[in-house]
């Protein structure tokens, strides 16, 4: 199970945000060992006006997952607060799964060199 740590910045952080931001980070729950070690999620939303003001508001999603020693982060800007959380979460799953995917690569690399190395040596 992840650990959440939820902060709103200028905006209020209403029931039906928190549970639609909840879901989704357990959603990513299924793509991380938790089992092996605490993982913990640092989510931040964020209403910035500033220099967009003449285009409305723009929301920020923002998540820093620590995760079995590896740390991941992702972050997004869109003009829909729940379009900004989907995108963010689709990126940290996307970086989630790339690491994974390197990990398994370099394994069945190495054995396939170990595989080779054995049957010629059994000549």
């Amino acid at each position: 199970m992840i650990q959440t740590e939820i902060k709103a910045t200028a905006l209020e952080l209403t029931p039906a945000i928190k549970n639609y931001l909840e879901a989704k980070v357990l959603m990513i729950d299924k793509f991380v060992d938790s089992s092996v070690g605490g993982v913990l999620a640092d989510v931040e939303l964020a209403k910035t006006t500033g220099r967009h003001h003449l285009r409305g508001d723009i929301f920020k999603a923002e998540i820093n997952l620590q995760a079995n020693g590896n740390f991941y982060r992702a972050s997004s800007t869109k003009e829909d607060l729940y379009a900004a959380i989907d995108e963010m979460k689709d990126e940290i799953i996307r970086q989630i799964t790339e690491k994974k995917s390197k990990k398994q690569t370099l394994f069945k690399k190495g054995a396939r060199r170990l595989k080779g190395f054995l049957r010629g040596w059994g000549r």
